[in-house]
């Protein structure tokens, strides 16, 4: 992190980690399981749900992952805002801070949406009986709830990044004040 630029490399893995957790998200929302109502055999007038693919549970837990392994690398580099040196005041700290904040929570929210949806998806009921029911539907996960996990991953991607460059720009700073040649002309006598 010389004179105020962000690693490249950490840029890199950020953009590329949301961006496999972002695809995962939306893997997992095209593939939810859906059920049909089918007739038990054996017994009259019980009827049960079949299930088919339950990939979208997999996706939405490797989504989770992939969030998760950004955020820790980026609270890792940065050292977490709040340990390390202090930072320059001014308003590159000044964003990093709500940046930070607001990454958090875009995070959380994101991987509230892909837990949520994950548990959810791989939920199955397995039997109902319609005489005492009447009509039932299998219950399978609402549509869109990987997809909200999607858009927050977008949103803390773009949110960490933010953070990341602000941060960046605010700790080179200290350094600079730190580390600066001293002003003080020396004459020889």
């Amino acid at each position: 992190m010389a004179d105020g630029k962000p690693s490249t490399l950490v840029l890199l893995l950020l953009v590329v980690l949301h961006l496999i957790a972002f695809g995962f998200a939306v893997a997992a929302e095209r593939r939810r399981s859906t059920g049909k109502v089918v007739p038990e055999p054996n017994e009259v007038g019980v009827t049960y749900c079949v299930y088919h693919s339950d990939i979208a549970t997999g996706y939405g837990v490797g989504a989770f992952l992939f969030l998760l392994l950004a955020e820790v690398l980026i609270m890792v580099v940065t050292k977490c805002l709040c340990c390390g040196s202090s930072l320059t005041p001014g308003g590159s700290r000044a964003w990093a801070i709500i940046y930070f904040l607001s990454s958090w929570l875009t995070f959380l929210i994101a991987e509230a949406c892909l837990m949520a949806g994950a548990v959810r998806n791989a939920h199955h009921t397995k039997y109902r009986n319609s005489l005492h029911m009447g009509t039932f539907s299998c219950e399978t996960l609402r549509k869109g709830v990987f997809g909200a996990g999607a858009a927050f991953t977008v949103f803390t991607l773009a949110l960490s990044v933010l953070y990341y460059i602000n941060f960046t720009k605010s700790r080179d700073g200290v350094r600079k004040t730190v580390r600066g040649q001293s002003n003080v002309g020396m004459t020889s006598f």
